[in-house]
């Protein structure tokens, strides 16, 4: 696990630039591959520190500082993907085909949730895939203890997201007008054929992405001069589930591309990290201030990925608002 979340923090470095370049959705400010890179650093970081043979804790421990340090749509997506990967895998030391397919699917259920309004075509998408075929050819065997049951189970699950990174250009609108595939759910398949390279002990396959329509590296940025428009806030706020629900409901009054998911437990409730883009940042802030006290607030211009943050205030003691 430690292997995999390393070669897709140098995947993803490597292909930051190209994913910016055709990120159009939801919004077109080019910045999935740095966000998708800079999460999956502070997962990295925190797994290599981890000392435990428990893969459940390792990951756990990968997720949360994931979650805290998420970085947009996608990055935000990737930490529940991990978190959620996490689950099935406490109390044990091995990998195997059942076990990665229950973690698959864990992670996937916990990813459509997070979403206040999940959407086909998109990095969803291509997780289902991945794990409808992992859970597929995991139950085509008797035993759960086959090294060769799991290889084949890694090379289904990387196959069938590939495809599903195809299809994410007929199956949005704003992909299929650009003739290009959704950048977030080619950044998946990336960390995805990681986990199966570092499983495997084999090297990341770099023909996966050939052919991919607009991924050549002569390819203009798809990006530029969209009409990106507002700003993306992100927070940490403890909330019961409750409240949670509520301050839910409430952005998606204002905002859009809302997603919450629960970091961890703490006294009568969850850590939650929220992430929602409006077009004015006030009456954002207003709903999540009266639900709470957010911690490491970031709002940043969604039209401009190139420059600082409007505000932020990371690392902030509990209690103190933003």
């Amino acid at each position: 696990m430690k292997r995999w979340l390393d070669k897709a923090e140098v995947v993803l470095g490597n292909h930051s630039d190209r994913l910016n370049a055709i990120n159009i959705f939801p919004v077109a400010d080019g910045d999935t591959g740095t966000n998708l890179y800079l999460t999956v650093c502070a997962g990295a970081r925190a797994a290599r520190a981890a000392d435990t043979a428990d893969l459940g804790e390792l990951l756990t421990s990968a997720g949360r500082a994931a979650m805290e340090d998420a970085r947009g749509n996608s990055g935000t997506l990737f930490a529940v993907f991990l978190s959620a990967l996490a689950e099935p895998l406490h109390g044990t030391t091995r990998l195997t085909a059942r076990l990665l397919a229950s973690s698959l699917h864990r992670a996937q259920l916990r990813s459509w949730s997070a979403l206040s309004d999940p959407v086909p075509g998109t990095m969803l998408s291509v997780l289902e895939a991945a794990a409808g075929a992992a859970a597929d050819t995991a139950g085509q065997f008797a035993s759960d203890e086959s090294n060769n049951a799991l290889a084949l189970t890694l090379q289904a699950m990387v196959q069938s997201a590939l495809e599903a990174v195809v299809n994410t250009e007929s199956q949005l609108g704003p992909l299929t007008e650009a003739k290009i595939v959704d950048a977030g759910g080619v950044g998946l398949l990336l960390i995805l054929d990681a986990l199966r390279a570092a499983s495997l002990g084999e090297e990341l396959q770099h023909e996966l992405l050939d052919g991919l329509h607009g991924y050549d590296i002569q390819s203009p940025h798809i990006h530029a001069g969209g009409d990106a428009e507002g700003v993306e806030i992100m927070c940490t706020i403890n909330l019961s589930p409750l409240d949670a629900a509520t301050l839910r409901l409430h952005l998606d009054e204002v905002g859009e591309s809302v997603i919450m998911s629960a970091v961890s437990p703490v006294d009568e409730g969850y850590r939650w990290r929220v992430h929602v883009h409006a077009a004015d940042p006030g009456p954002a802030m207003e709903y999540i201030n009266a639900a709470g006290s957010p911690v490491n607030v970031a709002i940043t211009r969604l039209s401009s990925p190139a420059t600082s943050p409007l505000t932020v205030s990371a690392g902030m003691p509990e209690g103190n608002g933003h």
